[in-house]
């Protein structure tokens, strides 16, 4: 497995966040994490990169319990791509990819021509060579996010953790990042990312986590979890999760959208409280 968690909870202070978490991910799989916001995804990730202790249960990583690992053998064995990217300072691409290789390097080394030929490779494979030389404050907020993937694949880790990579991108980038994403799988990597989008899941994903409240609700195959009861309870509201192009992809709708009763009865309500009046 690439990911096993196993009983995992985490407490800030008195406060639960993580309640008995257990899931698995296989080699060479996509699992997407979905969830409210205040669900407990981002303190999961945190948990399985090593960066918080939790208070029970434990985290593999490729068999490898990441409680015991260096920080440098944690990152052989895991890339880490955040929710959001602040940039401090003015660096150029390639120089913000080349720092994936810091775990070849150690301290106050100079990369060598492998490293910078990896790093263009890398920037290659997810087609933004062009903009190795600009600057990091030049780019989009999609060809950011491109620069932060390539800088996972330069890192060599066998899995990419990503929490939320799409969250700030447009319909166009959404799909060029999860594309690549899907492209690293395909080729062997094991990816977990987050996201709030049931659709994308079920598109992308080879496994599902449904998390509410700290809690694991489902796991299981897209087909499994993205569905109409799945998602209702997921978000607390009625959802319709309708089969588009032979099953190929889903569409969630509010199901008080599309059920003329439903809408019906909303507005009634509307008109008795008032809302809408001038």
């Amino acid at each position: 497995m690439s990911f096993e968690v196993s009983h995992l909870s985490f407490s800030y202070g008195k406060r639960e966040v993580l309640h008995d978490v257990s899931f698995s991910l296989p080699n060479g799989s996509l699992g997407a994490v979905l969830g409210p916001n205040g669900s407990g995804k981002t303190t999961l990730f945190r948990c399985i990169l090593g960066l918080c202790s939790p208070s029970s249960g434990n985290v593999c990583a490729n068999g490898h319990d990441v409680a015991g690992l260096s920080v440098r053998r944690r990152a052989k064995e895991m890339a880490y791509i955040p929710q959001a990217h602040a940039i401090v300072f003015d660096y150029e691409v390639v120089d913000v990819v080349l720092m994936a290789c810091g775990t070849d390097l150690g301290m106050l080394r100079s990369p060598l021509r492998q490293h910078e030929e990896r790093a263009m490779a890398a920037l290659e494979r997810v087609g933004i060579a062009d903009l190795a030389h600009r600057s990091m404050r030049q780019l989009s907020g999609g060809q950011q996010q491109l620069v932060l993937v390539a800088r996972a694949i330069a890192q060599d880790a066998r899995s990419i953790v990503m929490d939320e990579p799409t969250s700030a991108l447009d319909f166009g980038n959404t799909v060029r990042v999860l594309e690549q994403v899907r492209a690293l799988v395909d080729e062997g990597r094991s990816i977990l990312l987050s996201t709030h989008q049931p659709e994308q899941a079920y598109l992308y994903a080879d496994r599902v986590i449904a998390l509410s409240d700290g809690r694991v609700i489902s796991v299981g195959s897209p087909a499994d979890v993205v569905t109409s009861r799945g998602v209702s309870d997921l978000y607390g509201m009625d959802v319709l999760v309708s089969p588009l192009f032979d099953d190929r992809a889903r569409a969630c709708v509010p199901a008080s959208i599309v059920m003329p009763s439903k809408l019906t009865s909303r507005k009634q309500d509307s008109r008795v409280s008032g809302e809408g009046e001038d």
